[in-house]
């Protein structure tokens, strides 16, 4: 990708909604192939992700396919194999986190590194790009100051920044999460995340003190960079991820157009940038993020560090006010809208806080109106004794609003490529020459005899209005030219024929253009890693990526925390997210309050959910969080089945570290 160039990054589940998120205006799709894809039930085969490469390479859009979990020794080879089967799928590019992939076979194809990588200093970024990784997903947690000095220490002409502005936050640094592995035995690094972050909790001080009762402390707003799209191509940022892999066919759909539209007013307004892919996308219906699943928004500490970023109340999608009840009856709930217009359909979901702040749905099974404009008498599917403090005043909010939910089930876009066609009379005929907004070009030949036209005031118009029939092509007319000797009646019966053959070379001559990205060089000599010890924080997990830390100067190189090397407390989660912060008892936040000052310190804090305890401790000079814990004994029971054992000292030393 060119350093003025922006890419619009969606996710894919499968392959048809990855066709949809190129119809709704992506640059780029990144999918899950059939192993290795860090999401354990978002798997694709070769053959599915080839025919989504095929289309999205019409419009100029590329394919990035994930092979971003840690590998065991065994997975090393298998993984070879399925680069070279998705390089010749047609695949742009793999995502990448184990590092061990740079040390064996891997076909020509160019390299992105993970955001599991971690990527949240200036040394790491550059290393990164002087080892051969031509993208880099840095972490959600960056602030604009950061990513600004990391572009100003990497190349923009041979690594691209890439920064989610969408969807659902982890509350760890990505890749620095081990509670999933040591509570369940399922590693997050290796794509099954149990997602404990989502319980809730019981919080209680160094006292013993219950500070919280039942609150997600560990979940997190879903994340929202609208607003914020403007400054983050200012620090350098030039591909905008989506997350959402899991998603359905409608949020991907609808994100995507949100954000190709915010995309197309920036670079309405700023010429000198450009977007990585072709055509213009046209849309059906509004798009509007609040439509989909979310658990409200934050920009997260893009602005810097937040009040309010947290879903501690529930994980669940609070929906949208649309008004309040008036009467609960034997098998009815009446409602009142806040806006008469608003109207409930028969599916909508419904949605209320109870007395414990629990949020609770109710499904409807038919809506009718109740007489007044505004009142409406709803029927859920569920008997009315099972929805706990359902009562008159109760606010109700809608999270599922089934008639947009049928209008993206239909064709919501159409994306075309603009064209310019010329019609020129040669002595044999006639020549159709078609050229597209990227200069390519095709020209199409028709030996004929030609008439003068009987009406000749019309026969112009009437000839561009034919050759601009481009129907259900990818490509829209953007002007036709006649190079004519004098009006000419040319019949729809060789007009048609000529200009659906030089569409189709046109399209087969943009199919011909077409380039692989570039795989990157790394640096010779190899250059320095920035430390020369890793921890189980590096998540090495095979002998190559130990090999490859070794190359670059590490001396002291650990196991993944995977291998059960690790069997006492150490640090399950590193964030940025602090939960003294949010729950107003930050030491920083009570300076300078008259009578607080000096009695808040932050002493560690307890995590309790059922059986499980975890320690929160507290590093406020770099203002993180570590949740610390251990491995249960039944996951080391379970074992490992490809244990590692690697420098625990430094070389030719005797004393441990």
């Amino acid at each position: 990708m060119l350093p003025h160039q922006l890419e619009l990054l969606s996710p894919a589940r499968d392959a048809d909604i990855g066709i949809e998120a190129v119809n709704h205006g992506a640059d780029a799709v990144y999918i899950g192939g059939p192993s290795f894809g860090a999401r354990t039930s978002a798997d694709n085969s070769v053959k599915e992700i080839a025919r989504l490469a095929k289309h999205a390479h019409r419009f100029g859009s590329r394919i990035f396919t994930t092979m971003n979990t840690i590998l065991r020794d065994d997975e090393l080879e298998p993984a070879r194999k399925l680069a070279w089967q998705l390089y010749d799928a047609g695949v742009d590019a793999l995502i990448i986190q184990d590092m061990g992939l740079l040390e064996i076979d891997l076909p020509p194809i160019q390299l992105h590194a993970s955001t599991q990588t971690d990527i949240r200093t200036p040394e790491k970024a550059r290393f990164l790009q002087d080892v051969g990784l031509s993208q880099i997903v840095l972490a959600r947690e960056l602030t604009l100051q950061q990513i600004a000095d990391i572009r100003a220490a990497t190349d923009p002409e041979r690594c691209t920044l890439e920064f989610f502005i969408h969807g659902a936050l982890c509350v760890a640094y990505s890749g620095q999460c081990f509670i999933s592995h040591a509570h369940t035995g399922r590693s997050a690094n290796r794509g099954d995340c149990s997602q404990a972050c989502r319980l809730p909790y019981e919080v209680k001080d160094s006292q013993g003190r219950i500070v919280a009762h039942d609150k997600h402390v560990l979940s997190m707003k879903d994340n929202n960079q609208s607003n914020n799209l403007r400054a983050l191509i200012d620090a350098g940022a030039r591909s905008f991820k989506i997350e959402g892999r899991y998603k359905d066919m409608a949020y991907v759909k609808n994100i995507t157009a949100h954000y190709r539209v915010l995309f197309d007013e920036i670079l309405e307004e700023r010429p000198e940038l450009a977007r990585a892919s072709s055509g213009e996308c046209t849309f059906s219906f509004q798009p509007d993020p609040d439509q989909n699943f979310n658990r409200e928004f934050t920009d997260y500490f893009v602005q810097g560090r937040q009040e309010d970023i947290g879903a501690f109340d529930t994980p669940k999608n609070p929906g949208r006010p649309i008004g309040y009840v008036t009467k609960v009856g034997p098998n009815f709930v009446e409602l009142e809208t806040d806006d008469p217009a608003t109207v409930i359909h028969n599916g909508d979901g419904l949605c209320y806080l109870d007395l414990q702040k629990e949020l609770t749905g109710l499904q409807i099974n038919r809506a009718e109106s109740a007489g007044n404009p505004g009142l409406w008498r709803v029927f859920p599917k569920d008997a009315l004794d099972s929805f706990k403090d359902l009562r008159k005043g109760v606010q109700v909010n809608r999270n599922r609003d089934m008639d947009w939910v049928r209008g993206l089930e239909k064709k919501s876009a159409e994306r075309r490529i603009g064209a310019w066609l010329k019609l020129d009379e040669t002595p044999e005929g006639l020549s159709l020459t078609a050229t597209d907004e990227d200069g390519h070009s095709a020209t199409t030949t028709l030996p004929c005899g030609l008439e003068a036209a009987n009406d000749p005031a019309q026969a112009g118009a009437k000839l561009r209005e034919a050759l601009a029939r481009l129907g259900e092509t990818i490509f829209q007319p953007l002007d036709v030219a006649l190079n004519l000797q004098g009006p000419r009646f040319v019949p729809a019966s060789l007009l048609n024929p000529l200009r659906r053959e030089a569409i189709d070379a046109l399209e087969a001559a943009r199919a011909a253009a077409w380039t692989r990205l570039p795989r990157a060089k790394p640096v010779e000599p190899p250059v320095a890693y920035p430390e020369d010890t890793l921890t189980y924080l590096a998540n090495v997990f095979n002998h190559k990526a130990r090999d490859f830390y070794a190359k670059h100067g590490v001396k002291v190189i650990a196991a993944a925390y995977e291998s059960h090397e690790e069997e006492g407390e150490v640090s399950l989660m590193i964030t940025k997210h602090c939960v003294r912060f949010s729950l107003s008892l930050c030491p920083k936040q009570a300076k300078g309050v008259t009578g607080v000052q000096g009695t808040v310190k932050a002493e560690p804090m307890q995590l309790i959910n059922g059986h499980e305890k975890l320690t929160l401790r507290f590093d406020c000079k770099p203002c993180e969080m570590h949740v610390v814990g251990k491995v249960r004994p039944s996951v080391l029971k379970a074992g490992q089945s490809s244990p590692l054992k690697f420098y625990r000292t430094r070389p030719g030393s005797a004393i441990p570290l």
